[in-house]
């Protein structure tokens, strides 16, 4: 149950709870599908990669690549990855700037600063050992502070038939966002889910598969709930809040509420903000030091000027984001380019352990390649003919992998070799 916990209080941070809002203060109920996407795809890992990462002993994603395409793909794979959660932390910062704004009366830019340099502050001061110990009290704090802030938001509309009465029926369907968008959304939950570093360490640290599969679903029955809290209040502020900017409608409710439930909302918020850009600052600096840095100058891990390099390459990974977040006003979207991003690894994973010869090393460098580039492409583009950029994301190694096997591209999988 812990490690559902853990995991879910990746999966809910600021940009969760904000930008679920954000979207069902547009279309209702609908939006909650962003997180259930996530919950379905810790019921699906769980059925069909768990015992596969623990059969080979493996709980690295790139490493696992590496087994099948080798050391090329497994550095592809890093940068990929960093790419994804430097732009997690954009919608983090974009998201925490929208709260702090308000709370404080300074302007949105100067609040992203200030959350950005927090976070960073709080990462170097605490490293690892701190994000793990305080994720799952992030995560109580938050799931408290969401109910809070729903209940005093239903109080001020005079409860929940008011809901009903004052929106519009399409505000309440399940489906008013649209089946595109939801299988987007799946799509890319489900490959973010399949493709986080986190996630595999996570549940594999558990000692067997049904183990495994229990925290997965705890996870899942965790995320579900959080979505459908999260949306009613973007609904909720639709009635209380008519006309404003989307994003605001979580923060123009905490505006309102009294000291002590505010408090407890905010800390709730701050508490998984932190953890989030921990987490993201952490993982990004993580991944450039191992992969790239020690091969590199042939450094070990204890040498002090390796401890120095990712003490700043830590901070260097939560301060780029700063720029980008001053000019994103989607929280939502960005942080689904980024899953998309990741749904393009999730789909060579799948191969890699279910059709390790199908396609080359070489086409799967070419489908990380094209996938990072084309999805931010299309992304930028505003997702032309109104095609999503998760399915371009799944649909890039799908397509290069397939000619490259009707060309005659075919694998020979090939062992990584293990270092201790």
């Amino acid at each position: 149950m812990l490690i559902g916990f853990l995991l879910m209080s990746e999966f809910i941070g600021t940009a969760a709870s904000v930008g679920t809002a954000e979207a069902a203060y547009r279309v209702g109920v609908s939006a909650a599908w962003n997180v259930a996407a996530l919950g379905i795809g810790f019921v699906l890992y769980s059925w069909l990669l768990a015992s596969r990462f623990k059969a080979i002993g493996e709980n690295t994603i790139s490493g696992a690549l590496a087994r099948t395409y080798g050391r090329n793909v497994k550095l592809a794979t890093s940068v990929i990855m960093i790419f994804a959660l430097q732009i997690v932390a954009i919608s983090t910062y974009t998201s925490g700037g929208a709260i702090v704004a308000p709370l404080f009366g300074i302007g949105r830019s100067t609040a992203i600063c200030i959350t950005a340099a927090a976070g960073v502050l709080y990462v170097s001061l605490g490293g690892m050992s701190s994000v793990i110990y305080t994720n799952v009290i992030h995560a109580i704090v938050k799931y408290i502070g969401v109910i809070i802030a729903l209940v005093f938001a239903i109080h001020q509309i005079g409860g929940v038939g008011e809901l009903q009465a004052q929106l519009p029926p399409e505000m309440l369907a399940v489906d008013t966002v649209g089946w595109a968008q939801i299988c987007a959304w799946l799509v890319a939950g489900i490959g973010a889910v399949f493709a986080t570093q986190y996630v595999v360490q996570a549940i594999n640290a558990v000692p067997d598969e049904a183990t495994a599969k229990r925290a997965s679903f705890y996870s899942a029955l965790l995320l579900i709930p959080f979505g459908i809290l999260a949306a009613m209040i973007g609904m909720v502020c639709q009635i209380l809040y008519p006309g404003i900017k989307a994003t605001q409608s979580f923060p123009s409710l905490i505006a309102d509420m009294q000291a002590l439930p505010a408090t407890i909302v905010v800390a709730g918020l701050a508490a998984s903000l932190f953890g989030t850009i921990s987490a993201l600052s952490i993982g990004a600096a993580t991944l450039v030091y191992k992969d790239f840095y020690l091969p590199i100058s042939g450094r070990t891990g204890d040498d002090p000027a390796s401890l120095r390099f990712i003490r700043w390459a830590t901070i260097v990974a939560g301060l780029l984001p700063i720029p980008l977040a001053i000019l994103s006003t989607e929280v939502l979207s960005v942080t689904f380019l980024a899953k998309s991003l990741r749904a393009s690894l999730a789909v060579l994973v799948l191969l890699a352990f279910f059709a390790p010869r199908f396609g080359s090393p070489r086409a799967a460098m070419a489908s990380i390649g094209l996938s990072l580039v084309g999805v931010i492409g299309w992304f930028l583009a505003g997702n032309p003919g109104g095609i999503d950029n998760a399915y371009i994301a799944v649909a890039i190694p799908i397509l290069v992998m397939t000619v490259s096997r009707l060309l005659g591209g075919s694998n020979a999988p090939a062992k990584e070799p293990q270092s201790r």
